[in-house]
Parts: C-alpha cells; sequence; structure tokens
C-alpha cells in the first residue's frame, strides 16, 4: 500500500508546525532519508531555504542566522554521522542560549541496531546540551500520530524560545518509499495559540536596585552580551538615571550607535585600565550591577573576583546561574529590558575618574593603531575602515580580544558578533555567513589562520546563496593567543604542542571560491586594501603577522597605559 498521503500530512503537519511557531529559516544538507521533509519545507513555500552539503558547517551557519535574528532556525539532515557532526554546532548553542531546531531523520525501528546502513543510535544523541529531545512515531494512517506530531513539534519551538533559550532535538523515523505529494493540501492545524509567561518584574527586585542605587557611591554597571533585538535605548535611559560607568562588553551592542549624551559613561577601555594596580585601588566599587553573561575581559573577572563585592546583583532572563567566580550576591531573573524601565531612583558614582582614566587609555590607544603594525594595530585600523551600517564577526581567541581593546565606542551603526557560548574557534566561517544571511548587509569576519582552516568549508555557501563578506585572516602562522600563557615560558616544546605553525597561507582557497584576495604585511597595506571597493562577493584579506611581536607589542600597550595611570595618580 503507497504511504505517500500520510507521509505527506505526518511531514507537512511538522513543517506547517514550526513555520506557525515563528520559524522562518531552514539549513538543509541533502541526503536520502530526510527526503520527505526537505521536499516538506520547499512545499510550503513559506520558509528561506538554504543549503550547506557539509553539516558540520550548516550547523554553524544555522546558528549564526538565529543568533541574529534570535528567532528559531530549523536544522535539517539525514541519518547517521550527518547527525552527528551537528553535535559542536549544538553544544555552542545550548551554552550561548540560542534557538535551534534540530531534525534528524531516521530509520524506523525495525532497522536499528541489525546492521542497517547509515544508521547509528540517535536517540538522544545530543545528551545534555539540548533542552529536549525526542523520537517522533512513524509516520501512519492515524489522526492521533498526526495530533501528536503537532503539539509536540509547538513543544519544542516554546521550549527552545523559553529563558534560557537554546536547541531543541527530534528524531524523525521514515520508511521508504520517501516521495510526498506536492499536490496535496495542507492539513488544518488543531492547535491554536501558545502564550508565553508573564515580564513582569517582581516588586522586591526593583526595590532592590532602587536601594543599592541609593545608598552606593562608588557602583559600576556591567553589560555582557545583549540579545540582538533588545532596545538599548531603554539602557540609555536607566544608565543616565544611575551616572555610573558602564563597562560594555564588545558583545553589549552599546559600543556603537553611542548617543551624544551617554558617550561620558561608556567605559570602553576597562580591560586595559583593569591591568593597573595603581587604577584597581582607585576603583574597587561599592556595588555592581551586570546585566547579561560575564564580559569577555580576563582582567575584569580577576578584578571582581579578588574584591567579592557586596551587593553584587546579576540580572539574567533565566534561572541559570551565569557566575563563573561565584561573585554574585542576588540574581534577579527578569527580562532587562523590562526592568530597566522600572527603576527609576537617580544615583552618584566614580564617574569623573572612570572617564579621566578611560581618555587616557583611549589616546594611547589610537596612538598605537596609527604607530603599530602588529595584529592589534591592523584589527583598530579594520573597525576604525568599517561603514556604518555593517557587522563585525570575531572569532574565539584572539581577535575577540582585540575587538575588547581596540574597537572603541562609535556612533556608527555595527553589529560585534562572536561565539561564547564555550569559546571555540570552530564553525566561525559558517556563523559568520549565518549572521550575513540574517542581517542582509556587509559582514566582515575577523579570524586567526588556525580558527578558518578549521572551517574552510563554510565557503561553499557561497555557491548557493548570495553573500557579502571580508574575511581578514590574522596569519601569524599557529596559535597566537598561547603566546600570552605560562606555556609559552617552556620554549623546548611550545612550538610543537602550542605553536603548531602549518606554513599555510590562502591564496589558493581565494581562488577556488573565486574571492577577491589582498595579502598585507604593513599598515599602510591594511589602510589602501580597505578602502577598496569590494568587487566579489568574498574578500579574502591576508594580513601576515609575527605572533612574538603582537605579544610584545600588546604589552608595550599595556605598560604605556599603566605607566600614565600611575603618574596620573
Amino acid at each position: 500500500m503507497d504511504n505517500r498521503k500520510h507521509l505527506t500530512d505526518y511531514v507537512t503537519q511538522i513543517v506547517s508546525t514550526l513555520r506557525d511557531g515563528g520559524a522562518k529559516n531552514v539549513v538543509v544538507s541533502p541526503g536520502s532519508r530526510s527526503t520527505p521533509l526537505a521536499y516538506a519545507f520547499v512545499k510550503s513555500q513559506d520558509f528561506t531555504l538554504y543549503r550547506q552539503i557539509d553539516e558540520r558547517s550548516a550547523a554553524y551557519f544555522a546558528l549564526g542566522l538565529a543568533k541574529a535574528e534570535n528567532r528559531p532556525t530549523v536544522l535539517l539532515c539525514t541519518s547517521g554521522t550527518a547527525a552527528a557532526n551537528y553535535m559542536p554546532a549544538v553544544v555552542e548553542a545550548f551554552y550561548s542560549r540560542i534557538p535551534l531546531i534540530v531534525l534528524t531523520a531516521d530509520r524506523p525501528p525495525e532497522l536499528r541496531e541489525v546492521g542497517a546502513p547509515q544508521a547509528i543510535d540517535q536517540l538522544r544523541m545530543y545528551g545534555q546540551f539540548v533542552k529536549w529531545s525526542t523520537d517522533f512515531p512513524v509516520p501512519e494512517d492515524n489522526e492521533e500520530v498526526l495530533r501528536f506530531v503537532e503539539r509536540h513539534t509547538q513543544r519544542a519551538v516554546s521550549i527552545a524560545t523559553t529563558a534560557p533559550f537554546g536547541p531543541v532535538h527530534i528524531n524523525v523515523p521514515l520508511r521508504e518509499p520517501l516521495l510526498i505529494d506536492f499536490d496535496q493540501e495542507e492539513r488544518k492545524s488543531t492547535f491554536v495559540k501558545r502564550f508565553g509567561s508573564s515580564e513582569l518584574v517582581n516588586s522586591e527586585a526593583i526595590s532592590l536596585l532602587e536601594e543599592t542605587v541609593a545608598h552606593s557611591k562608588r557602583g559600576i554597571i556591567i553589560v555582557g552580551e545583549m540579545k540582538p533585538d533588545v532596545q538599548m535605548e531603554h539602557f540609555w535611559t536607566f544608565a543616565r538615571k544611575l551616572n555610573w560607568p558602564v563597562l560594555a562588553d564588545p558583545l553589549s551592542r552599546l559600543r556603537s550607535n553611542v548617543p551624544d549624551a551617554c558617550r561620558d559613561l561608556l567605559i570602553d577601555q576597562y580591560d586595559a585600565l583593569l591591568k593597573s594596580e595603581v587604577f584597581k585601588e582607585k576603583v574597587i566599587p561599592d556595588a555592581v550591577i551586570r546585566f547579561g553573561a560575564q564580559p569577555v575581559s580576563k582582567p575584569l573577572t580577576l578584578f571582581l573576583k579578588a574584591h567579592r563585592i557586596e551587593p553584587f546583583i546579576v540580572v539574567d532572563e533565566s534561572p541559570s546561574f551565569r557566575d563563573p567566580f561565584g561573585g554574585s550576591s542576588y540574581h534577579i531573573q527578569a527580562s532587562p529590558e523590562v526592568l530597566w524601565q522600572e527603576v527609576q531612583v537617580e544615583g552618584t558614582s566614580q564617574l569623573e575618574l572612570w572617564i579621566t582614566a578611560n581618555t587616557l587609555s583611549s589616546k594611547q590607544t589610537e596612538r598605537y593603531v596609527q604607530e603599530e603594525s602588529d595584529e592589534g594595530a591592523l584589527a583598530g585600523i579594520l573597525f576604525n575602515e568599517m561603514p556604518s551600517k555593517s557587522d563585525l564577526i570575531a572569532s574565539s581567541s584572539m581577535p575577540i580580544r582585540d575587538v575588547d581593546t581596540f574597537f572603541s565606542k562609535t556612533q556608527k551603526d555595527i553589529g560585534i558578533y562572536a561565539n561564547r557560548g564555550v569559546n571555540g574557534i570552530d564553525g566561525v566561517v559558517s556563523t559568520a555567513f549565518g549572521i550575513q544571511a540574517a542581517n542582509q548587509r556587509p559582514a566582515y569576519l575577523l579570524i586567526g589562520d588556525l580558527a578558518f582552516l578549521h572551517d574552510q568549508n563554510g565557503l561553499i555557501i557561497s555557491r548557493f546563496h548570495e553573500v557579502d563578506m571580508t574575511v581578514v585572516i590574522m596569519n601569524n602562522d599557529g596559535g597566537g593567543i598561547f603566546s600570552y600563557l605560562p606555556q609559552s615560558t617552556v620554549e623546548e616544546h611550545f612550538e610543537h604542542l602550542f605553536g603548531t605553525p602549518t606554513g599555510l597561507t590562502f591564496g589558493e582557497i581565494a581562488k577556488m571560491y573565486d574571492a577577491e584576495y589582498f595579502p598585507v604585511r604593513s599598515r599602510e597595506d591594511m589602510i589602501q586594501t580597505m578602502r577598496q571597493p569590494k568587487k566579489k562577493p568574498i574578500r579574502i584579506i591576508e594580513a601576515f603577522t609575527d605572533r612574538k611581536t603582537n605579544t610584545d607589542t600588546h604589552r608595550k600597550l599595556w605598560k604605556r597605559i599603566d605607566e600614565e595611570l600611575s603618574t596620573k595618580w
């Protein structure tokens, strides 16, 4: 008996429920067992469908889409190791709170554990790294099965988009034949609507914040990564009332589009300032309010850990504690945006001291970018030359730290993104393309040579979809960040185990993907290259740098800043 009718009802029910739940993008990797679902997405015409033949890259591309839109993105693959290749991106999505809906096609129960080809145990294969996992029943001519599929698909979307956001996994067993009926009408939904939880803030929490502000004389605000749909103008209204210094992580969305009236509040040099022992002693706070995740800066973390400030209030939409050094004394589960509008009290703090120090540090950083040719200076040139209405994606390791140091507050509209859930260097190229696809504006990826090698396959997406990407590869022939760590003192084994030079350059990769290619060996080269009109969808700028020089010049900058602060105080 032909199962086409009930197979069509089954897969189109999944797809229509995902659509009704708010998903608009699906990333598909080709495979036989997932054929009915792939055809169902095409049939619906309500999704933007992206193709990426490498499942590992596909998952990171989907992660980039979901990160930029803060909306669930669907991932679809066939059975077997295809699904296993999603794991790194699923882990990143879990810890960075990105809503991915992972659909893995599977063999039916009778073909599991019997030696059937392309069949592995896919049940709960992502373990604790998804918020929820389910194994669907096989399609059959049964109304109860369709109702189950509809409600559990909606459940998956609901769980993925409830704080903390995160990935969910639906395993879908399918029997052959695998073709659907494109002319068959869509089955009417029997589920109507889901209502989310209330966003009212606890009145006791508001009182705590207002009392903290009223009694503090040296308070600081720390802002970690913020979601792209948060209205930051509400934050600036809140910050202006408090009149506290704002230590803004590069992923906070606060360093660009900075209102004139709030420029002095924004401390963008805190990472360098908190390397100075003299300055740290001057600014020990008597209260801290942090929104979002703990920032990238290690000096900030060490400073907070050393002084154990009380009260230390963390505001986070999730009950999950993001408190890596055990410093918080209060946790307020609430949308930061709602809370910003509720707090009414005005405050005072050591703002002038922070402003003076920030200005001194900024001048030294600007001078550095104008004089040096190391990775930090070249990154600074990239940031200065980026146009408004563009996006910056930074790899982990040194790139995100150079963003923290050299991306100064600006009135330009520049979004900044990075994968900081687990801080890995894999999948960065694909994530960047996903962000560019979501935002539909020019994107600039700052990445090291090893991270680029990890995800060369991310460039494959450019063969199937329109892109607008500039990739800036800092090629120091190895792992640059290790030169700043204690491992570098063991010279006998350092290069072999940590430096890991490959001797590879990327001109031929650029040719393979018909990309513009520019080798850069000086700051003048970088300025000239950045100012040339981009002529192809992908531009690759390969900046050749030296790891020892990078380390020495960075440390020279920090020493300069420390000396100036010590002279001042």
